[in-house]
Parts: structure tokens; sequence; C-alpha cells
């Protein structure tokens, strides 16, 4: 048994899994998740905004005096989509080194999209029948990865949540202008990724992240956010098209109240779940698997 420490850093959230590698296999000892926004306004100016960095600081440091605390032997930090298009990332890094101890490491969209696949595709049930599609729909960036075992075709998209909230969705709610341009937007990507990774051969698609999750646990109608509901639900692509549709319709606050949604996710959901149903649409898929095993699974595999 190994004890490692996984940290994902993207453009909305910055999460944590500790746990245990037993042979093939993880055991969770805590998973936890806070939104930092750290890729705010990167899209328009290309740099990481001082303020954004020191939320991360701060909850960078909660999460390494908890890893200490429970003996972590091994501790990897990957940092996505936001921090690869910043130009002022050496600031982020040095952060990183000084609060963790580790430096991060500033993935490529490939390596992003190999560690989602890896931590998204073990343990799927037998219904979930091979090639599999993950899409990993992030803050800044989607990634699109086609395989069985192991990853196949991969692309990473600047196609995340909090990119096109701030590209396009600018009211509250959104205009039908404003959703009609992060379509266009949207599809324009998505056939791109689909074309690249030969997308229409797989037999099943897999959804990851946050926006997913909340889509998922919206469109079951859930009392609460309830993971272990969520994990391995198969969520109808009318149902995942019905919730989108309810999102865009509605204020941030009447986002906000909905039983399943994280404060921070409520300004953004509205784009994650378009690029979802686009998705959706575009392939002509009957339905989503969403799972809660993603990228932080993988990495911590990739150490243990």
């Amino acid at each position: 048994m190994t004890r490692v420490a996984a940290i994902d850093c993207g453009t909305n959230s910055i999460r944590l899994l500790v746990a245990d590698v037993i042979g093939d296999g993880l055991t969770d000892v805590v998973r936890r998740m806070e939104i930092v926004r750290l890729g705010q306004a990167v899209d328009r100016t290309g740099r990481l905004a001082p303020e954004a960095i020191e939320r991360t600081r701060v909850a960078l440091a909660d999460y390494a005096a908890q890893v200490a605390e429970l003996g972590a032997e091994r501790v990897r930090m990957v940092a996505t989509s936001a921090t690869r298009d910043a130009a002022n990332a050496e600031d982020f890094r040095s952060m990183v080194t000084t609060t963790l101890g580790v430096p991060p490491e500033v993935v490529s969209g490939d390596e992003e999209a190999r560690l989602s696949f890896a931590g998204a595709v073990r343990g799927l049930p037998p219904s979930a029948v091979p090639p599999y599609l993950v899409v990993d729909i992030g803050g800044g960036s989607t990634e699109f990865v086609v395989g069985r075992d192991a990853p196949e075709r991969a692309l990473s998209v600047d196609l995340g949540c909090v990119r096109m909230t701030e590209r396009h969705l600018h009211s509250d709610p959104p205009t039908t202008t404003e959703i009609a341009a992060a379509t266009a937007d949207i599809e324009s990507g998505v056939d791109k990724a689909i074309a690249a990774v030969d997308a229409g051969r797989a037999a099943t698609v897999v959804g990851l992240a946050g926006s997913v999750t909340t889509v998922a646990g919206l469109a079951l109608g859930l009392d609460a956010y309830r993971p272990e509901r969520i994990h391995h639900a198969r969520i109808a692509r009318d149902d995942v098209a019905r919730v989108t549709a309810e999102l865009l319709a509605t204020t941030r606050a009447q986002r906000l109240a909905l039983p399943v949604m994280h404060p921070g996710r409520a300004d953004v959901i509205g784009a994650g779940a378009l690029v979802l149903r686009i998705v959706l649409d575009r392939l002509g898929a009957a339905d989503v698997v969403a799972s809660e095993h993603d990228i932080l699974d993988g990495i911590a595999y990739s150490i243990g």
C-alpha cells in the first residue's frame, strides 16, 4: 500500500485526493474541492490575476497541511488550462513550490487527456461498452479522448465553462444572441475534436468534471449533491438538453438555489451544460455516463 496525494488545479477549481493505492485500485482517504477561479479573465488578458493566485494559495496551504497530517508518501500537483495560457505562469509556479514544497506540473493538453482517461475508465460498469469517448469539460478547456484500455486519440480544445462564459454569456440570464454566439463557438470546436479523435466510433460517452456531474444531479432530481448517486449514472441526451435550457433561462440567483449547485459553479454552469449538450447532439449519442472519477484519480494512479 502506498498513500499518495493528487492535486488538480484547473481554471475554475483546485481539488485534492489523498488515497491509498492497493494493487490496481484506489481507496479514498479524503477528497476536497475549492472554487478558486484561477483562470479569471485569462482568456482576455493572457495573465493570471494576482487575486486569483492568492485565492489558490490560501486553498493550497490548507491542502498542504492536510497532506502532511495524513502522511502521504508521494505528492503530485498538475495544473492545466489556465496556467498553460498565462504569460505570468512563473508567478504561479513559484507560489506553489513555496506553499506545497513541490513544483506544479503544467501539463500539455495531451497529458491532461491521458490522465483524465486513466481516471475515468477504471471501474466502469459492464454496461459501458468500449471504445469510450471520455469528455472532460473543464473551466478553460475540454479534453476529448477515444480509446479502450488506453488513449488512442486525444485532443484538447479551448471550450471550458469559464472561458465560454467570459467570452459570450455576459447577461443574467444570457440573451438569445449571447447563447447563439456561444453555441456557434462551441459547435466549431466540438466538430474539430470529433473529427480529430474519430469520436463517431465510440460506443460509450463518459462525461467528467463538475459541469457534467452537476447536470447529472439536476437531471436525476436529487435533493442535494450526492456523488454516490451521480457516479456512473446514465443521463439521456433529452434530459441533458432539458437541463441545459433551464439553466440558460434562469438567473444566477435562481441557479444558486438549486440543491445540487456548488456556489462557485452557478455563474458558469450554463456554458458547461451547453458544451455537454452540443457534444451529444453532434455525435447523435443517446446518453452520457457521468463519472466522479477523472483526472484527479489519474494523477493518483500515476504516482501510486
